[in-house]
């Protein structure tokens, strides 16, 4: 017998979502109905723990006695029951197990734990072999994890063998070409055989040396389609455009891009034709016509960077300071296909990387992702591919979780299908970020200059990911390419983001890159022109790593950081500061090579010369093809189900069915999986209006100011349509350009000053020349719309991989503008008023359906100069779908009706309205443009297409569909993909006021008080708790808990109990603990806050000072599972304490709520209304209140219940569109017996000027100025 012990933990039959959800998808999506349950086991093996300590976890680290059943070494196995357990893996990171390890660290911090973990699923019913076979299938992807066993091993330690050393590939200088060929198609290579006869050459001509296997595999990375766009710069030769009638604009927009570069490459004859050089060129020559004077230049490529003067305000007027603003969007599309939630989830990772290497703090994103129908039964999907259903959910868990660890705000999420996509998913990341100019330096690295690794530890996972996304993808290649999926870890990425934010920080970095694709080869590798990298220095997440895989690992959330050689001490002390771990492990040097020394010997040693060939010059022919002019989609109605109803002159139908289709049905129960408000800054909720229903076409986010205030603020949107670009590429990009400036117009913003950045996707490229057609095509009409409206592209990326076996994507080019405005120019798209007109604005087209571009600018600047005149209330951008749906969504917010203009033909309602916007306008308003009251007025296209009503339904001459029969069309169609709902029914809940008149009085006064702020790994509120407590006139302390090593624990229990001293509150920000692991939430501060020394601290405060303690989502999880709420002490949790567990609906929530206020025993809450009802966002996984009988009586009758759940009237219920955690009794928050503990969910440090704007009613319960007041 080993030493290892085991604990399964099962979540109380009550609490068992993910068990019933599984059970419920059995059923229902793969068709097993013997299944009569399912119950699921979080197993978890623990070695080299002493037994006082694992005692101690097991009721605090790995369950949680409330809501878990905990079993210890075996479970039962009824006779009509199988199981079968799941593990990462080997080299895939378990966050789960990492955080177990820490927490029990947190308990003993000289313990060193071996943990590892497996979920069991135990299924009973009477199924056949075959079926469970399929329910395997189903919980395992094979691609990041692995069926195990249930036998206990004996030991957990793993012995690493010590890798062999490098090999030299003998003869390879002189290998025949037969024999060479074998060799390439041996390795696996993602570049060309041409590039492999490149690299021969090379070491038979320059070196004079065989070359070593980790230098083929290097430069395999860094010549990757993924890190040096081959494809994009392949030469493109002889070019031919097939017949037909849209050839005209294709070829003119050719040759004056041909024009163009002529200028702008005069004399020049290194230069050649190829995407990357048409992708570009429309920026440099707006760029030469003085059209891009606000585009930071830099050696540094991290994201695209505009210099933006940002008007402060730090209490004594208005000042002017140069802000860099940061855009970047990112792809991982081939990750995503195969191990949707990783793959998703460092998709954002990257994306956020980028702009924050550039040391631009990241604070909103965008996420648009491509999908076929994931409605289809599981039976459809392809041989070789992961169901639909299960790619959107794995990937959309994969991305929000990753964003709403990291705290980053996402502003807005759209899922476009298109059949075409089973091909391969399309998983784009976009991400604003900004800093004060004066923060960044922009220096070269110069010889002896060091080079930092910081961040995360580096494994296997990753190994090859910039090759695999840049090879061929089959049936078969699916099965071998799990190395290739990095693995996120978002704790770290926010520590990083916290230590670049710090001014003192960013003035030490004269460059930095992060680890993308390539690993430390190309993130050291592209620093300096010369550097020597001992492989030796680097953190490994474990041994037996070799030297090709220190090398080209895609290990997430690691930086490289140039500094000055004097500068190291003082970088790796900050780093320390943040709980990061930080390692010199490269040198600049004078000569221009690349050298990786590994176990002291060198194993790369490249010419940068030869690195920046990117391979061989690769050439191809095109064959443009031309649209089919009599299948014109601009011309079409976009749905057939929807031309169907018409013809059949059923208008109701038609009306239904527009609203119900994929690509404009509600994706509310995606969307609010995604934490849209931390930061304090997001301007537009994603959902908006009296019931949160109106969609929002842009996000916009204050600049993130640590300091003073600004009403500046950051707009982003998106175009594309597939169904367009599948018709003609060139239109598709064309009109991808214009919808993008549209919504931004429609949103508040000035067309004039944006920009933009493209995201490419497209099939894979072979050497037949119509391969190409379809890039070539889109490029041309990117550039085509950039130089029409004089507004450039400055980024980009582009992903060329989207085949599989015979099937390609859609043609793709989706344009993301970027726009700089101020908070009083937003205008949101929910209809105000009953009695308003409604006006649709178009733009000319000229005879080939483009767009008339000097009469789109004409029309959009005429609607801003509207805006900006305060005539218009409402504003929606048209797209495909036409009139009816953008109308209808414009109306569902505040559910009022409209009542669309009689005169209106069918075709009207629902022909294509691609960039036209509509305006809601007061009648008075309206009628003076209508009777041209405007000089600019006269060559513009609008018209009155409605009148807003009171009574909740559209009308248009008999047609009359109910606002109910509306909303129920468009919620429908992905209810069973994106639930919005676990359960019907709407239970009202008895709600009284209590009052009384002995608030606790504090007799220990102070003018202004301290607020100690404690920041644990996952913490992620902290900035906006900070900010609330100064603003209401405290001073804050925030300190970071180290935990690198048993000293950094010691050393931090030792100044938190210090800090504790001074302060007279304690805050417990919210956050997701470390990932919210090991399956609870809060039990990071729960362990560490258990130590006596911080413990006797807290309560020497709140027994000894009268001080107050406040916890906020994550901190309010903390208070309860410390006991400190429900025993006045921290004293841990019973088996029947109250808790939170995991939400009704078994996903992230995030959106605004109403809380009413129920009591007015807590000094936190004297400046709030009793009975009053306020707005405040929430952003939870595990808000669910839950207690027994017994404690909910007593919790009322103490007054201890501060706020619940209900709805905008103020009624308590606990009807999920309004409890939506399915609290007990709707409880929101509650307090100590004697009021001065107080924890609650939604999160009212979110708030300030122009934040949440479409949101209706009172947002500031005046917490943070009442805990603050009740010291003076």
């Amino acid at each position: 017998m080993g030493n290892v012990k085991r604990v399964y933990v099962e979540k109380k039959a009550p609490f068992a979502v993910k068990a019933k959800e599984l059970k419920e998808e059995i059923s229902s999506y793969l068709g097993i109905t013997t299944v009569r349950d399912v119950r699921v086991f979080i197993r978890y093996d623990v070695e080299n723990l002493s037994e006082e300590i694992f005692e101690r976890a097991l009721n605090g680290v790995f369950s949680e006695p409330p809501v878990d059943i905990l079993y210890r070494e075996r479970i039962d196995i009824p006779s009509d029951g199988e199981a079968f357990g799941v593990e990462f893996l080997p080299g895939q990171f378990d966050q789960r197990a990492d955080s177990a390890v820490q927490c029990v660290k947190f308990l003993k911090e000289d313990e060193e734990p071996v943990i590892k973990t497996a979920v069991v699923y135990l299924i009973i019913g009477d199924f056949s072999h075959d079926e469970f076979e399929r329910i395997k299938s189903y919980c395992i992807n094979p691609v990041d994890s692995r069926e195990t066993g249930m036998d206990k091993p004996d030991t957990l330690i793993t012995n690493y063998e010590e890798p062999a050393d490098v090999a030299v590939l003998d003869g390879f200088r002189e290998m025949p070409e037969e024999e060479l060929h074998k060799l390439y198609e041996s390795l696996g290579l993602a570049m060309t055989f041409k590039d492999f006869l490149h690299i021969q050459n090379y070491y038979k001509s320059e070196e004079r040396r065989e070359p070593a296997m980790t230098e083929i595999r290097v430069l395999d990375t860094y010549w990757s389609d993924h890190c040096r766009h081959t494809t994009f710069s392949t030469e493109l030769k002889n070019i031919e455009f097939k017949e037909g009638y849209y050839r005209t604009p294709l070829e003119t927009t050719y040759q004056s891009y041909l024009d163009t570069r002529n200028e702008i490459f005069k004399g020049r004859s290194d230069k050649f034709v190829c995407l990357m050089d048409l992708a570009l060129m429309a920026m440099r020559k707006l760029k030469k016509d003085g059209k891009l004077q606000d585009m930071e230049e830099s050696d540094e490529i991290n994201a695209c960077s505009v210099v933006v003067p940002v008007e402060m305000d730090y209490g004594s007027g208005p000042v002017t300071e140069e802000w860099l603003v940061f855009f970047k969007n990112e792809t991982h599309n081939h990750p995503t296909e195969i191990e949707p939630f990783g793959g998703a989830a460092t998709c954002l990772g990257g994306a956020i990387r980028d702009p924050l290497s550039g040391r631009g703090y990241v604070y909103q994103a965008m996420r648009v992702t491509g999908a076929a129908d994931p409605t289809v039964p599981v039976s459809e999907t392809l041989k070789g591919k992961l169901s639909q259903k299960k790619l959107v959910r794995g990937a959309a868990g994969g991305y929000s979780s990753y964003g709403n660890q990291v705290g980053l705000a996402t502003g807005y999420v759209k899922e476009i299908y298109h059949p075409d996509y089973v091909a391969k998913r399309m998983e784009i990341g976009a991400v604003m970020g900004a800093a004060p100019r004066k923060n960044v330096i922009r220096e070269n690295s110069d010889p002896d200059d060091v080079i930092i690794l910081l961040g995360g530890r580096t494994g296997r996972d990753g190994c090859g990911g910039a090759t695999g996304s840049s090879k061929v993808h089959t049936e078969s290649s699916i099965e071998t390419c799990g190395a290739e999926v990095q693995k996120g870890n978002a704790p770290t990425e926010r520590k990083i983001q916290r230590l670049f934010r710090r001014r003192e920080v960013c003035r030490l970095i004269k460059k930095c890159n992060d680890f993308g694709a390539g690993g430390v080869s190309v993130a050291i590798g592209e620093l300096a022109d010369g550097l020597v990298v001992d492989l030796d220095r680097v953190p490994k997440k474990y041994a037996g790593l070799d030297g090709t895989e220190l090398a080209i690992s895609e290990s997430q959330e690691r930086m490289a950081v140039v500094v000055g050689p004097k500068s190291v001490d003082a970088f790796l002390g900050y780093a320390a500061e943040e709980n990061l771990e930080a390692v010199p492990v490269a040198v600049v040097t004078k000569e221009p090579r690349l050298v990786l020394k590994w176990r002291g010997k060198e194993i790369v040693n490249i010419s940068r010369k030869f690195l920046d060939t990117n391979g061989a010059h690769q050439e191809t022919d095109v064959l443009v093809d031309i649209p089919d002019r009599e299948n014109n989609y601009l011309k079409k109605i976009s749905v057939p189900e929807v031309q169907k109803a018409l013809d059949d002159n059923n208008i109701k139908e038609a009306w239904l069915k527009s609203l119900n289709d994929l690509n404009s049905c509600s994706q509310k129960g995606l969307v609010e999986m995604f934490d849209s408000t931390i930061g304090a800054g997001s301007v537009l909720m994603p959902y908006g209006g009296k019931y949160q229903l109106t969609e929002t076409q842009t996000m916009a986010a204050k600049l993130p100011v640590l300091e003073g205030k600004t009403d500046t603020v950051t707009m982003m949107s998106y175009g594309f349509d597939p169904y367009l670009s599948s018709w003609s590429p060139y239109h598709g990009a064309v009109y991808a350009v214009t919808e993008s400036m549209a919504k931004i117009v429609a949103s508040g913003g000035a067309f004039d000053k944006i920009r933009f950045t493209f995201q490419e996707y497209f099939r894979r490229m072979t050497s037949e020349p119509g391969r190409w057609s379809q890039p070539f095509a889109a490029l041309l009409g990117a550039y085509d719309a950039q130089i029409g409206y004089g507004l450039p592209s400055i980024g980009g990326k582009d992903s060329m991989s989207g085949t599989f076996n015979e099937i390609d994507v859609p043609p793709t080019l989706v344009s993301f503008a970027v726009d700089v405005a101020k908070i009083q120019d937003i205008v949101t798209p929910e209809l105000k008023e009953a009695g308003d007109t409604l006006i649709q604005f178009w733009f000319d087209k000229d005879e080939y359906d483009i767009p008339v571009y000097d009469h789109v600018m004409q029309t959009y600047g005429f609607i801003t100069k509207l805006m900006r005149a305060g005539k218009v209330k409402a504003a929606y951008a048209l797209d495909g779908a036409g009139l009816v749906t953008g109308v209808s969504k414009m109306a569902f917010g505040n559910k009022l009706g409209v009542a669309f203009d009689e005169g209106l033909r069918p075709l009207d309602l629902f022909e294509n309205c691609l960039g036209d916007i509509v305006l809601e306008m007061k009648g008075i308003d309206a009628a003076l443009l209508l009777e041209k009251e405007y000089n600019e007025t006269e060559d513009l296209n609008f018209r009155v297409i409605g009148r807003v009503k009171e009574e909740p339904s559209f009308t248009w001459q008999k047609c009359v569909v109910t606002m109910d029969e509306a909303l129920d069309a468009w919620k429908s169609k992905l209810e069973k993909v994106f639930p919005t709902k676990a359960y019907e029914g709407a239970k009202p809940v008895k709600s009284g006021i209590y009052r009384t008149d002995k608030v606790y009085v504090c007799k220990h006064k102070v003018a202004k008080p301290t607020v100690f702020i404690p920041v644990f790994p996952g913490t992620n509120c902290e900035y906006d708790s900070e900010q609330a407590f100064k603003r209401a006139g405290a001073d804050v302390i925030t300190r970071v808990f180290k935990n690198q090593s048993a000293e950094d624990i010691r050393e931090s229990v030792e100044v938190f109990g210090k800090e504790i001293d001074k302060a007279q509150i304690i805050m417990f920000p919210g956050g997701f603990s470390a990932g919210d692991e090991p399956d609870g939430s809060a039990k990071f501060f729960a362990a560490a806050f258990q130590n006596q020394h911080i413990r006797e601290a807290v309560m020497r405060l709140l027994s000894e000072r009268d001080g107050l303690a406040l916890g906020i989502c994550n901190g309010f999880q903390a208070l309860l599972k410390m006991g400190l709420i429900a025993y006045g002490d921290i004293a841990g949790q019973k088996e029947d304490t109250p808790t939170l567990t995991s939400n009704t609906i078994n996903r992230h929530i995030s959106r605004m709520v109403y809380t009413k206020v129920v009591s007015n025993k807590s000094p936190w809450l004297m400046g709030a209304e009793s009975g009053r009802t306020y707005a405040t966002p929430v952003s939870h996984g595990e808000g669910r209140f839950v207690a027994s009988d017994k404690w909910l009586e007593q919790l009322f009758a103490n007054g201890q219940v501060a706020t619940q759940y209900a709805d905008r009237d103020g009624n308590v219920t606990m009807d999920e569109e309004w409890n939506v955690n399915g609290s007990y009794a709707a409880i929101e928050g509650i307090t100590s017996p004697d009021g001065r503990v107080f924890g609650k969910m939604a999160h009212a440090e979110r708030r300030g000027e122009g934040v949440a704007v479409n949101i209706y009613g009172e947002q500031d319960l005046k917490i943070f100025e009442s805990g603050v007041e009740y010291f003076r």
